[in-house]
């Protein structure tokens, strides 16, 4: 007997992925760190080849936080010091968490390819669970993630890979949604050889 399939259903995971927004304005009320812990170790159900699990994670908060901000403002350029002034670390000293996502460098191509595609998964795992627990999360790729200055300060070895850093707190303010382009404009369906 052929299983009928269901319907598919805009409910649980889906409605959660539509749902969930990049949050920049976060309240500086402070996060538990360990239900950062408890998101993470439900994260890291990514899928990753060969189980090599290829991440590992600094957590910055508290008076820990400053340290963050030190090594940032130490790789930030003089013009964007000047442009900016005192604004970025005001905004990361307001930030309850910073959780930088780091992955080990595998020289091999092809393992570096599919360490680098796990560890992404990993951080849309977190964002979406974290959505769940009312924490708004912005996956920041920053200029200082490659500074030398930062990675030093922070602790990062010379085979690993910042892949992105999470800035992490309770939600202030939603945006609007913004459209996504329709699949079917992107969709190439190939139902024939040649």
């Amino acid at each position: 007997m052929i299983k009928k399939p269901k319907p598919y259903q805009k409910e649980g995971i889906a409605k959660i992925i539509r749902e969930r927004r990049t949050i920049r304005d976060l309240k500086p009320d402070p996060v538990s760190v360990d239900l950062i812990v408890d998101i993470l170790n439900d994260a890291v159900w990514a899928p990753n080849h060969g189980l090599r699990e290829p991440w590992r994670f600094l957590l910055f908060h508290g008076t820990g936080k400053d340290r963050f901000v030190e090594a940032v403002k130490d790789a930030t350029s003089s013009e964007d010091r000047e442009k900016y002034g005192n604004k970025k670390d005001d905004y990361f000293r307001n930030v309850p968490i910073h959780l930088v996502i780091i992955m080990k460098e595998d020289p091999r191509e092809k393992q570096w390819e599919e360490d680098f595609s796990a560890t992404s998964a990993l951080i849309q795992n977190f964002q979406l669970l974290a959505w769940e627990n009312d924490l708004g999360v912005v996956w920041k790729t920053n200029r200082y993630n490659k500074k030398q200055e930062f990675l030093q300060a922070v602790g990062i070895k010379d085979d690993e890979k910042i892949v992105g850093v999470l800035h992490i707190g309770y939600i202030n303010k939603i945006p609007e949604a913004r459209p996504r382009t329709r699949v079917e404009e992107k969709l190439t369906i190939v139902s024939q050889s040649s």
